[in-house]
């Protein structure tokens, strides 16, 4: 059985991990307040705490992960830490990841984050997907979208094919 990893599992994450759950995934999502993990392990997803802007609380994570879900296309938070999540810092995690057992990568490239910030984010994806041929996915659809999570969950699955 494959493992995801949502990274920035609210609503729709856990929306999307119960739709993984039910094509037979392990699902485990992370969030950064104990009342996230609570409402994860409500859902009955794997809860783990984890900071998308300190790297290293994710990457604790990826030992045993097929594929990461990067949520962070309608991050809160200081403009300068949503722009990283989405810059920076998700360039560094896909540096990081060639080294661990992930074989596929979606993100999260619509939302209420702004759209200079989602591009770049894209454009790293994409960069990493070519430099080291990690399999990617850039969901491009509306997450308000009532097909997201099923969209969302085809993506995912098609990373494992």
């Amino acid at each position: 059985m494959a493992r995801a990893l949502i990274v920035g599992c609210g609503c729709r994450g856990r929306e999307l991990g119960a739709s993984l759950l039910a094509d037979g995934w392990a699902v485990r999502g992370t969030s950064r307040h104990e009342a996230g993990i609570a409402a994860i392990e409500a859902a009955g997803i794997e809860a783990a705490e984890a900071d998308p802007d300190r790297l290293g609380t994710v990457l604790d994570l990826v030992g045993d992960v097929a594929v990461v879900v990067w949520l962070m296309g309608s991050a809160l938070g200081a403009a300068e830490t949503v722009a990283a999540v989405n810059g920076e810092r998700l360039e560094s995690l896909m540096l990081r990841l060639v080294d661990t057992p992930v074989r596929g990568f979606v993100y999260e490239a619509a939302g209420s984050v702004p759209a200079e910030a989602l591009s770049r984010g894209a454009g790293i994806v994409e960069d990493a997907a070519q430099r080291w041929r990690i399999p990617v996915v850039l969901l491009e659809m509306d997450p308000d979208d009532p097909g997201w999570s099923g969209a969302t969950a085809g993506a995912v699955g098609s990373l494992t094919g």
